[in-house]
């Protein structure tokens, strides 16, 4: 699906596409959607990741001298708890150097609307760039409500990594943090009667950790 949103990024490449089938087949076991998770983060955090700045440095290799360089920019990956930690190992395998915070947030069934049980951020958020991961933008109240409370603790350079999105839940990110840009996998159809994402691939966190 193409669209026209103005701050969503959709990476779209064959292995997401082959993943992404993986993770929405009903009897893919735990194990084997956790490893399609990280493999797409793996491709999430390099399309994220190109814009970190670097600084050049001498280095030796075994033959003469020539020009290294390393990453300058402070990266802090938070998930959202606890779906969010199945995609954290994939990011610190290519943004090896990134500090872990944690948002606990769970979803209110008959409000839809999060609430909010655990917080801690390592204390380089205000200088740093925020990375928030959480599998499923659905409503999009989760994510609104996570940007809201890092950037009441100091964050200003944010990013939300998602695997799939809603139409829906994108225009409240876009709505309520025009400042943050949306790196996605799939943007799916739209939102059942019950907040879940359609075709979707179900409880990210309950495939993820088997607890069905």
């Amino acid at each position: 699906m193409i669209t026209n949103f103005r701050n969503f990024i959709l990476i779209d490449h064959p292995l997401i596409r082959r993943d992404m089938t993986v993770l929405r087949q009903v009897l893919t076991p735990p194990e084997i959607f956790r490893e399609a998770v990280k493999r797409i983060s793996h491709i999430l955090a390099v399309e994220i990741s190109k814009d970190l700045k670097t600084t050049e440095f001498e280095i030796e290799t075994p033959l003469e001298i020539t020009t290294g360089y390393k990453i300058i920019d402070e990266v802090v990956l938070v998930p959202v708890l606890r779906a969010g930690l199945g995609m954290v190992n994939g990011f610190l395998d290519i943004i090896t150097d990134a500090k872990v915070g944690h948002i606990g947030l769970q979803r209110d069934e008959a409000t839809l609307k999060p609430v909010e049980y655990y917080y801690k951020t390592p204390g380089n958020i205000d200088t740093a760039k925020v990375i928030l991961v959480d599998p499923m933008l659905a409503t999009g109240g989760s994510g609104t409500e996570a940007l809201k409370f890092l950037k009441l603790r100091g964050a200003k350079n944010l990013i939300f990594a998602c695997l799939v999105a809603s139409p829906e839940g994108i225009k409240k990110i876009e709505t309520n943090h025009p400042d943050v840009k949306i790196y996605g996998a799939a943007i799916d159809r739209e939102l059942n009667n019950k907040g879940y994402i359609l075709p979707g691939l179900g409880d990210a966190g309950d495939r993820t950790f088997g607890t069905l």
